[in-house]
Protein backbone atom coordinates (compact mmCIF):
# COMPACT_ATOMS: atom_id res chain seq x y z
CA UNK A 1 0.00 0.00 0.00
CA UNK A 2 1.21 3.24 -1.21
CA UNK A 3 1.02 5.91 2.07
CA UNK A 4 1.31 9.97 1.61
CA UNK A 5 5.23 9.70 2.94
CA UNK A 6 5.93 7.08 0.46
CA UNK A 7 4.63 10.03 -2.13
CA UNK A 8 6.53 12.39 0.11
CA UNK A 9 9.99 10.59 -0.06
CA UNK A 10 9.51 9.17 -3.83
CA UNK A 11 8.56 13.04 -5.03
CA UNK A 12 11.91 14.33 -3.23
CA UNK A 13 13.67 11.64 -4.55
CA UNK A 14 12.41 11.44 -8.45
CA UNK A 15 12.95 15.11 -8.07
CA UNK A 16 17.03 15.60 -7.25
CA UNK A 17 17.71 12.40 -9.29
CA UNK A 18 16.08 14.16 -12.58
CA UNK A 19 17.99 17.47 -11.77
CA UNK A 20 21.36 16.15 -10.68
CA UNK A 21 21.10 13.30 -13.56
CA UNK A 22 20.46 16.48 -16.60
CA UNK A 23 22.74 18.46 -14.86
CA UNK A 24 25.86 16.11 -14.67
CA UNK A 25 25.19 14.85 -18.27
CA UNK A 26 25.26 18.39 -19.68
CA UNK A 27 28.61 18.69 -17.95
CA UNK A 28 30.15 15.83 -19.09
CA UNK A 29 28.73 16.71 -22.66
CA UNK A 30 30.31 19.94 -22.43
CA UNK A 31 33.56 18.70 -21.92
CA UNK A 32 33.43 15.87 -24.23
CA UNK A 33 31.91 18.16 -27.54
CA UNK A 34 34.86 20.97 -26.89
CA UNK A 35 37.18 18.39 -29.25
CA UNK A 36 33.95 18.61 -31.97
CA UNK A 37 34.25 22.51 -31.71
CA UNK A 38 37.03 22.74 -34.30
CA UNK A 39 34.50 21.16 -37.07
CA UNK A 40 32.43 24.51 -36.72
CA UNK A 41 35.05 27.08 -36.24
CA UNK A 42 37.93 25.73 -38.56
CA UNK A 43 35.85 23.46 -40.58
CA UNK A 44 32.91 25.08 -41.64
CA UNK A 45 30.43 22.48 -40.70
CA UNK A 46 27.00 24.08 -39.09
CA UNK A 47 25.93 24.56 -35.46
CA UNK A 48 22.85 22.34 -36.12
CA UNK A 49 25.17 19.57 -37.40
CA UNK A 50 27.40 20.06 -34.21
CA UNK A 51 24.45 19.46 -31.81
CA UNK A 52 23.60 16.47 -33.78
CA UNK A 53 26.70 14.68 -33.73
CA UNK A 54 27.14 15.29 -29.86
CA UNK A 55 23.62 14.56 -29.02
CA UNK A 56 24.32 11.24 -29.99
CA UNK A 57 26.20 11.27 -27.28
CA UNK A 58 24.41 11.27 -24.69
CA UNK A 59 22.60 8.17 -24.45
CA UNK A 60 25.96 6.90 -23.66
CA UNK A 61 26.73 9.12 -20.99
CA UNK A 62 23.22 9.08 -19.12
CA UNK A 63 24.09 4.92 -19.01
CA UNK A 64 27.27 5.81 -17.58
CA UNK A 65 25.73 7.98 -14.42
CA UNK A 66 22.97 7.23 -13.53
CA UNK A 67 24.64 4.27 -11.05
CA UNK A 68 26.28 7.14 -9.91
CA UNK A 69 23.71 9.94 -9.62
CA UNK A 70 21.28 7.24 -7.87
CA UNK A 71 23.25 6.94 -5.68
CA UNK A 72 24.40 10.13 -4.63
CA UNK A 73 20.75 11.44 -4.60
CA UNK A 74 19.30 8.64 -1.61
CA UNK A 75 22.70 9.08 -0.09
CA UNK A 76 22.42 13.05 -0.06
CA UNK A 77 18.33 13.25 0.86
CA UNK A 78 18.58 10.66 3.39
CA UNK A 79 20.95 12.37 5.35
CA UNK A 80 19.38 15.89 5.07
CA UNK A 81 15.88 14.01 6.38
CA UNK A 82 18.26 12.93 9.11
CA UNK A 83 19.76 15.94 10.20
CA UNK A 84 16.06 17.73 9.64
CA UNK A 85 14.78 15.17 12.35
CA UNK A 86 12.23 14.03 9.61
CA UNK A 87 14.01 10.39 9.81
CA UNK A 88 12.98 10.76 13.51
CA UNK A 89 9.37 11.45 13.71
CA UNK A 90 8.88 8.67 10.56
CA UNK A 91 10.35 5.85 12.89
CA UNK A 92 8.36 7.59 16.26
CA UNK A 93 5.48 7.19 13.75
CA UNK A 94 5.96 3.24 13.29
CA UNK A 95 8.09 3.16 10.27
CA UNK A 96 10.41 0.40 9.67
CA UNK A 97 13.76 0.20 8.28
CA UNK A 98 12.19 -1.57 4.46
CA UNK A 99 9.72 0.59 4.62
CA UNK A 100 11.73 3.88 4.74
CA UNK A 101 13.95 2.47 1.76
CA UNK A 102 10.54 1.53 -0.17
CA UNK A 103 10.35 4.93 -2.09
CA UNK A 104 14.54 4.56 -2.82
CA UNK A 105 14.26 1.28 -3.80
CA UNK A 106 10.89 2.12 -6.09
CA UNK A 107 13.05 5.12 -7.57
CA UNK A 108 16.19 2.56 -8.40
CA UNK A 109 14.21 -0.28 -9.67
CA UNK A 110 12.93 2.44 -12.20
CA UNK A 111 16.24 4.11 -12.83
CA UNK A 112 17.47 0.33 -13.38
CA UNK A 113 15.07 -0.13 -16.18
CA UNK A 114 16.20 3.24 -17.81
CA UNK A 115 19.56 2.02 -17.70
CA UNK A 116 18.65 -2.04 -19.31
CA UNK A 117 16.90 0.61 -21.91
CA UNK A 118 19.89 2.52 -22.84
CA UNK A 119 22.79 0.09 -22.88
CA UNK A 120 20.48 -2.84 -25.08
CA UNK A 121 18.87 -1.05 -27.54
CA UNK A 122 19.75 3.32 -27.28
CA UNK A 123 23.25 3.17 -26.68
CA UNK A 124 24.31 0.75 -29.81
CA UNK A 125 22.26 2.56 -32.10
CA UNK A 126 23.26 6.29 -31.19
CA UNK A 127 27.28 5.04 -30.94
CA UNK A 128 26.43 3.38 -34.52
CA UNK A 129 25.06 6.35 -35.69
CA UNK A 130 27.83 8.68 -34.36
CA UNK A 131 30.83 6.89 -35.49
CA UNK A 132 28.81 6.24 -39.29
CA UNK A 133 28.87 10.21 -39.43
CA UNK A 134 31.97 10.64 -37.68
CA UNK A 135 33.68 8.20 -40.56
CA UNK A 136 31.25 9.87 -43.39
CA UNK A 137 32.58 13.74 -42.13
CA UNK A 138 36.03 12.62 -42.01
CA UNK A 139 36.08 10.62 -45.17
CA UNK A 140 33.04 11.73 -47.83
CA UNK A 141 32.61 15.51 -46.65
CA UNK A 142 35.92 16.88 -48.49
CA UNK A 143 34.27 19.35 -49.93
CA UNK A 144 32.99 20.89 -46.64
CA UNK A 145 36.11 20.48 -44.41
CA UNK A 146 38.56 22.12 -47.62
CA UNK A 147 38.41 26.11 -46.52
CA UNK A 148 40.24 28.86 -47.69
CA UNK A 149 43.69 29.66 -46.34
CA UNK A 150 43.20 27.12 -44.01
CA UNK A 151 45.19 23.59 -44.59
CA UNK A 152 43.18 21.32 -44.13
CA UNK A 153 43.10 17.78 -42.74
CA UNK A 154 41.44 14.38 -44.11
CA UNK A 155 42.66 11.90 -42.04
CA UNK A 156 46.57 11.82 -40.63
CA UNK A 157 47.84 11.38 -44.62
CA UNK A 158 45.96 14.28 -46.31
CA UNK A 159 46.38 17.64 -46.47
CA UNK A 160 44.36 20.04 -49.14
CA UNK A 161 45.15 23.65 -48.87
CA UNK A 162 43.41 26.58 -50.86
CA UNK A 163 44.24 30.21 -51.31
CA UNK A 164 40.55 31.48 -51.73
CA UNK A 165 37.51 29.98 -53.15
CA UNK A 166 35.50 31.91 -55.82
CA UNK A 167 31.37 33.00 -55.12
CA UNK A 168 31.35 29.73 -57.64
CA UNK A 169 32.97 27.33 -55.57
CA UNK A 170 35.75 27.15 -57.56
CA UNK A 171 39.20 26.81 -55.67
CA UNK A 172 42.27 28.72 -56.22
CA UNK A 173 46.06 28.19 -55.55
CA UNK A 174 45.47 24.85 -54.23
CA UNK A 175 48.19 22.62 -52.78
CA UNK A 176 47.73 19.00 -52.49
CA UNK A 177 50.10 16.42 -50.25
CA UNK A 178 48.95 13.18 -50.51
CA UNK A 179 50.80 10.20 -48.09
CA UNK A 180 48.44 7.72 -48.39
CA UNK A 181 50.27 5.73 -50.43
CA UNK A 182 53.56 4.51 -48.14
CA UNK A 183 56.81 5.38 -49.33
CA UNK A 184 55.78 7.40 -52.24
CA UNK A 185 54.40 10.98 -51.34
CA UNK A 186 52.75 13.16 -53.81
CA UNK A 187 52.32 16.68 -53.82
CA UNK A 188 50.01 18.91 -56.18
CA UNK A 189 50.07 22.51 -56.73
CA UNK A 190 47.39 23.81 -59.18
CA UNK A 191 46.27 27.32 -60.24
CA UNK A 192 42.32 26.11 -59.97
CA UNK A 193 40.07 23.11 -59.05
CA UNK A 194 36.56 22.43 -58.17
CA UNK A 195 35.40 19.81 -55.50
CA UNK A 196 32.77 17.39 -56.99
CA UNK A 197 30.52 14.26 -55.00
CA UNK A 198 30.70 11.08 -56.74
CA UNK A 199 29.17 7.71 -55.82
CA UNK A 200 32.77 6.89 -54.51
CA UNK A 201 33.64 9.87 -52.42
CA UNK A 202 34.63 13.50 -52.82
CA UNK A 203 36.89 14.46 -55.69
CA UNK A 204 38.95 17.45 -57.01
CA UNK A 205 39.95 18.33 -60.67
CA UNK A 206 42.27 20.13 -60.88
CA UNK A 207 43.68 22.47 -63.82
CA UNK A 208 47.63 24.05 -64.53
CA UNK A 209 49.38 22.69 -62.15
CA UNK A 210 52.47 20.35 -61.57
CA UNK A 211 52.93 16.91 -59.43
CA UNK A 212 55.95 15.89 -57.80
CA UNK A 213 56.22 12.20 -56.50
CA UNK A 214 59.46 10.89 -54.51
CA UNK A 215 60.04 7.52 -55.66
CA UNK A 216 62.56 5.22 -54.11
CA UNK A 217 64.30 3.19 -56.84
CA UNK A 218 65.65 -0.88 -55.59
CA UNK A 219 69.06 -0.83 -54.63
CA UNK A 220 71.37 -2.15 -58.23
CA UNK A 221 72.04 -6.22 -57.96
CA UNK A 222 74.88 -7.39 -56.05
CA UNK A 223 74.56 -4.65 -53.57
CA UNK A 224 75.44 -5.24 -49.97
CA UNK A 225 72.30 -5.98 -47.60
CA UNK A 226 71.12 -2.92 -45.82
CA UNK A 227 71.86 -0.68 -48.99
CA UNK A 228 69.06 1.86 -49.66
CA UNK A 229 67.48 2.38 -53.27
CA UNK A 230 68.00 5.93 -54.89
CA UNK A 231 65.19 8.30 -54.08
CA UNK A 232 64.37 9.92 -57.32
CA UNK A 233 62.07 13.24 -57.88
CA UNK A 234 59.41 12.82 -60.58
CA UNK A 235 57.73 15.91 -61.54
CA UNK A 236 54.73 16.45 -63.78
CA UNK A 237 52.78 19.26 -65.21
CA UNK A 238 49.84 18.77 -66.84
CA UNK A 239 46.71 20.97 -68.15
CA UNK A 240 43.99 19.10 -65.77
CA UNK A 241 44.22 16.01 -63.69
CA UNK A 242 42.01 14.18 -61.01
CA UNK A 243 42.67 13.69 -57.56
CA UNK A 244 40.54 11.40 -55.24
CA UNK A 245 39.91 12.84 -51.61
CA UNK A 246 38.35 9.46 -50.21
CA UNK A 247 40.61 8.87 -47.43
CA UNK A 248 39.72 5.17 -46.73
CA UNK A 249 39.52 3.06 -49.91
CA UNK A 250 36.15 1.21 -48.12
CA UNK A 251 32.72 2.28 -48.58
CA UNK A 252 31.06 3.44 -45.33
CA UNK A 253 28.81 0.08 -45.02
CA UNK A 254 32.22 -1.83 -44.72
CA UNK A 255 33.46 0.07 -41.87
CA UNK A 256 34.48 -1.88 -38.95
CA UNK A 257 32.21 -1.45 -36.69
CA UNK A 258 33.55 -1.59 -32.66
CA UNK A 259 31.82 -3.31 -29.38
CA UNK A 260 29.77 -0.41 -28.32
CA UNK A 261 28.23 -0.11 -31.68
CA UNK A 262 26.83 -3.70 -31.75
CA UNK A 263 24.06 -5.51 -29.90
CA UNK A 264 23.94 -7.71 -27.14
CA UNK A 265 23.60 -10.52 -29.86
CA UNK A 266 26.34 -8.86 -32.29
CA UNK A 267 28.61 -9.37 -28.84
CA UNK A 268 27.69 -12.57 -28.19
CA UNK A 269 27.25 -14.36 -31.20
CA UNK A 270 28.78 -12.35 -34.10
CA UNK A 271 29.21 -13.33 -37.48
CA UNK A 272 31.45 -15.30 -39.04
CA UNK A 273 32.55 -14.15 -42.26
CA UNK A 274 33.53 -10.83 -40.51
CA UNK A 275 36.87 -12.74 -39.19
CA UNK A 276 37.24 -11.26 -36.00
CA UNK A 277 40.66 -11.24 -33.99
CA UNK A 278 39.85 -13.34 -30.41
CA UNK A 279 41.47 -10.04 -28.96
CA UNK A 280 38.45 -8.67 -30.03
CA UNK A 281 36.45 -11.30 -29.81
CA UNK A 282 37.23 -11.41 -25.98
CA UNK A 283 36.63 -7.31 -25.76
CA UNK A 284 33.04 -8.12 -27.38
CA UNK A 285 32.11 -10.60 -24.54
CA UNK A 286 33.68 -8.45 -21.60
CA UNK A 287 31.03 -5.61 -23.55
CA UNK A 288 28.37 -7.66 -22.94
CA UNK A 289 28.96 -7.80 -19.63
CA UNK A 290 28.98 -4.75 -18.32
CA UNK A 291 26.06 -3.81 -20.32
CA UNK A 292 24.03 -6.52 -18.30
CA UNK A 293 26.18 -5.57 -15.09
CA UNK A 294 26.21 -1.92 -14.88
CA UNK A 295 22.45 -1.51 -14.43
CA UNK A 296 22.22 -3.97 -11.69
CA UNK A 297 24.56 -1.17 -9.99
CA UNK A 298 21.71 1.17 -9.52
CA UNK A 299 20.23 -1.10 -6.98
CA UNK A 300 23.36 -2.36 -5.53
CA UNK A 301 24.61 1.72 -5.17
CA UNK A 302 20.84 2.25 -3.89
CA UNK A 303 20.92 -0.17 -1.01
CA UNK A 304 24.65 1.24 -0.15
CA UNK A 305 23.17 4.51 0.30
CA UNK A 306 20.53 3.38 2.28
CA UNK A 307 22.28 0.91 4.13
CA UNK A 308 24.98 3.57 5.39
CA UNK A 309 22.20 6.18 6.15
CA UNK A 310 19.55 3.80 7.78
CA UNK A 311 21.74 1.99 10.11
CA UNK A 312 23.65 3.34 13.23
CA UNK A 313 22.83 5.21 16.10
CA UNK A 314 21.76 8.71 16.02
CA UNK A 315 23.75 10.99 15.53
CA UNK A 316 22.99 14.97 16.09
CA UNK A 317 25.88 16.14 13.80
CA UNK A 318 26.38 12.95 12.01
CA UNK A 319 25.82 13.46 8.45
CA UNK A 320 29.04 14.28 7.47
CA UNK A 321 30.38 10.74 8.78
CA UNK A 322 27.73 9.08 6.73
CA UNK A 323 28.43 10.88 3.42
CA UNK A 324 32.17 10.20 3.84
CA UNK A 325 31.57 6.43 4.23
CA UNK A 326 28.85 5.99 1.80
CA UNK A 327 31.45 7.72 -0.68
CA UNK A 328 33.92 5.75 -0.09
CA UNK A 329 32.20 2.96 -0.61
CA UNK A 330 30.64 3.49 -3.80
CA UNK A 331 34.40 5.02 -4.96
CA UNK A 332 36.03 1.66 -3.70
CA UNK A 333 33.03 -0.41 -5.76
CA UNK A 334 33.90 1.58 -8.71
CA UNK A 335 37.52 0.73 -9.04
CA UNK A 336 36.65 -2.66 -8.30
CA UNK A 337 34.25 -2.92 -10.96
CA UNK A 338 36.93 -1.27 -13.47
CA UNK A 339 39.59 -3.81 -12.30
CA UNK A 340 37.15 -6.81 -12.88
CA UNK A 341 35.93 -5.36 -16.64
CA UNK A 342 39.89 -4.76 -17.48
CA UNK A 343 40.20 -8.10 -16.25
CA UNK A 344 37.89 -10.12 -17.97
CA UNK A 345 38.45 -7.99 -21.28
CA UNK A 346 42.19 -9.59 -21.55
CA UNK A 347 40.42 -13.23 -19.91
CA UNK A 348 37.09 -13.77 -20.20
CA UNK A 349 37.65 -16.62 -17.53
CA UNK A 350 37.60 -13.76 -15.27
CA UNK A 351 34.07 -12.45 -16.23
CA UNK A 352 32.87 -13.69 -13.11
CA UNK A 353 34.27 -11.20 -10.97
CA UNK A 354 32.51 -8.48 -12.46
CA UNK A 355 29.35 -9.82 -11.30
CA UNK A 356 30.70 -10.65 -7.64
CA UNK A 357 31.64 -6.95 -7.41
CA UNK A 358 27.93 -5.58 -8.08
CA UNK A 359 25.96 -8.93 -6.25
CA UNK A 360 28.53 -9.00 -2.87
CA UNK A 361 27.60 -5.34 -2.22
CA UNK A 362 24.01 -5.92 -2.87
CA UNK A 363 23.53 -9.36 -0.31
CA UNK A 364 25.86 -6.69 2.12
CA UNK A 365 23.41 -4.20 2.61
CA UNK A 366 20.39 -6.24 2.22
CA UNK A 367 21.96 -7.91 5.18
CA UNK A 368 22.76 -4.70 6.86
CA UNK A 369 19.56 -3.19 6.26
CA UNK A 370 18.07 -6.78 7.76
CA UNK A 371 19.71 -5.94 11.16
CA UNK A 372 22.83 -8.22 10.58
CA UNK A 373 21.25 -11.60 11.48
CA UNK A 374 23.66 -13.47 12.94
CA UNK A 375 26.12 -10.98 13.72
CA UNK A 376 26.05 -11.72 17.28
CA UNK A 377 27.04 -15.37 16.44
CA UNK A 378 29.86 -14.98 15.04
CA UNK A 379 33.17 -16.57 16.36
CA UNK A 380 35.01 -12.82 17.18
CA UNK A 381 31.49 -11.70 18.23
CA UNK A 382 31.08 -14.91 20.82
CA UNK A 383 34.56 -14.18 21.90
CA UNK A 384 32.82 -10.43 23.59
CA UNK A 385 29.90 -11.89 24.77
CA UNK A 386 31.34 -14.16 26.90
CA UNK A 387 34.14 -11.36 27.67
CA UNK A 388 30.65 -9.01 28.83
CA UNK A 389 29.15 -11.78 30.23
CA UNK A 390 28.49 -12.08 34.28
CA UNK A 391 31.99 -13.76 35.83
Amino acid sequence: MITLLDRYLFRQLSGALLAVTIGLAALVWLTQSLRFIELVLDRGLSFWVFLKLTGLLLPGFFAVILPITTFVVTLFIYVRLGSDRELVVMRAGGLSQWQLARPALALATLAMLACYALNLWLVPASQAAFRGWQFEIRNQLAAILVQEGVFASVGDDLTVYARYRDPDGTLRGILVHDARERGAPVTVMAEAGRITSTPNGPRVTLQNGIRQQVERSPPPAGSPPGTAGVERLNVLTFAENSLDLTRAARPTDGRYRSAQERSISELLHPDPSENIQQRDLRRFRAEATQRLVNPVNVIGFCLVALATVLTGEFRRHGGGFHLFVGIAIVVALLAMGLVANNLGARENALLPLVWLTTLVPIAAALWVLAGRPGWHWLPFMAGRRAASGPA
